[in-house]
């Protein structure tokens, strides 16, 4: 193998460079030491699946990745496209019977990608705005609600849509407009001033929540029926204010730096705190690999070893710790689809159907393939739209049609089914698990009281 520049070494930490890679922070040979080819991944690729081509399967983009550090390969434009059109769903490394994490591999390759092939014009402009500018601001993530909001109660949505001027959007942003939630008060914004909310009777334990960027935002509910979940069962919690942007949408798209900046100022805000509740997938398997992104600062990867052994999904904490289980029913026939990062990326998926069985009325329909990505993976349905599309068609064919409700534990997932449900003539809701959780505890007081 062609290597240049120095090697690894107690007094040289990292090498600066590994054949074609020349920037820091180069991809960890490990990685890819155990891959053999042998084909098992194929199956579970989605966009291998759609092109049937090798370089868009995981062991082919582990070659592609491989002859760069080979210097085989140039870090072009041609190496950019397969690595970029990966959803980095983690289904390959279910399937690897090495566990191979072409995941991680992916987003090492991309910083390498977005150092040499930095974004440009109108996408590079685009990307500082979201990634830099938006996201890792709270206060300005609560006043682009302020704006959602605004649009969708004063009634212009209503005039843009039925003026059709929303057409002069891009086709897959129509759709996402189309099914856009209503915009609710976050809740850092509704517990700015309360240190702790309490547990309803006995406190048990005291947890510390992640609410999210999009997730307070667009589906703030959600983080209120999470809040009422765990204080119903024991739990104190906590909502700390130097919280931040998780960092998996800055990683996903290249930009480790930034990724990086975000995961220390979350491990500062949590450090106090023995358990930190997720509800949203991605979030949740970003901040459990954040030692990934230290490997080159040992105190800042011992710190983060830490922090991610305290992450935990809120499905997980409740069937780990107990959970009073609702006597109230809701009659629905519901069927669960495997959020990529919580099944593939966190190993979660028995506890939230646990759940979901556990509430009276409850029906749950099998859908086949359920751990199948549904194209949301982040962005990917925005900046890949098409092979998202073709993703998430292959996705609704295996939603049983005769069900009321599709449950899931992540908001990319929601808003992505949210369109399939739409686009292919179907009437399910779509939910949180923990939604429903809450929902049969709320009927269960009304009938008490009623």
């Amino acid at each position: 193998m062609s290597v240049t520049g120095t090697e690894f070494s107690e007094s040289r930490p990292c090498q600066t460079r590994l054949g074609n890679y020349l920037w820091k922070e180069l991809p960890d040979e490990n990685k890819w030491a155990d891959c053999v080819h042998c084909g098992m991944c194929l199956e579970s690729c989605p966009t291998y699946e759609q092109t049937g081509q090798e370089q868009h399967s995981p062991r082919g983009r582990v070659y592609l990745i491989k002859a760069v550090a080979e210097g085989k390969l140039e870090v072009n434009e041609q190496f950019m496209d397969p690595v970029f059109a990966c959803l980095d769903c983690r289904a390959c490394t279910t399937a690897c019977p090495a566990d191979v994490d072409v995941g991680g591999l992916i987003e090492e390759a991309r910083g390498q990608i977005r150092q040499a092939i930095p974004l440009k014009g109108w996408q590079g402009s685009l990307s500082k705005f979201f990634l830099h500018w938006l996201f890792p601001h709270p206060s300005r993530l609560q006043s682009l609600g302020g704006l959602l909001e605004f649009y969708q109660k004063s009634g212009l949505q209503k005039v843009v849509r039925k003026t059709k001027l929303i057409h002069v959007m891009p086709e897959h942003l129509v759709e996402m407009e189309g099914i856009m939630p209503e915009v609710k008060t976050s809740m850092r914004k509704k517990y700015k001033d309360q240190q702790v909310i309490k547990a309803r009777g006995e406190t048990k334990r005291e947890v510390a929540m992640l609410t999210g960027c999009i997730m307070d935002v667009m589906f703030s509910d959600i983080n209120e029926s999470t809040i009422n979940v765990l204080t119903r069962n024991g739990n104190d919690v906590r909502i700390p204010e130097g919280q931040t942007c998780c960092g998996a949408l800055h990683v996903h798209a290249g930009d480790r730096e930034m990724g990086r900046k975000l995961a220390k100022q979350n491990i500062q805000a949590f450090e106090n705190f023995e358990t930190v509740i997720v509800n949203a997938a991605g979030c949740g398997c970003m901040m459990k690999e954040y030692a990934q992104l230290f490997r080159n600062e040992q105190e800042w990867l011992e710190r983060a070893e830490i922090f991610s052994n305290k992450v935990v999904d809120i499905s997980k904490h409740l069937h780990e710790t107990g959970y009073e289980k609702p006597k109230a029913e809701l009659k629905t026939r519901i069927t669960y689809h495997d959020a990529c990062h919580l099944s593939h990326g966190q190993g979660v998926r028995i506890e939230p159907r646990e759940i979901l069985l556990d509430i009276p009325g409850v029906e749950m329909v099998h859908m086949p393939n359920a751990d199948r990505c549904c194209g949301s993976a982040g962005i990917y349905n925005i900046t890949n739209p098409e092979m998202a599309q073709a993703v998430l068609q292959s996705k609704m064919e295996n939603v049983p049609e005769d069900v009321d409700m599709i449950s899931m534990g992540n908001p990319g997932c929601m808003l992505q089914m949210a369109i399939g449900v739409q686009k292919y003539g179907r009437n399910q809701r779509i939910v949180h698990t923990v939604q429903l959780l809450d929902w049969a505890y709320q009927k269960e007081s009304e009938v008490r009281e009623g």
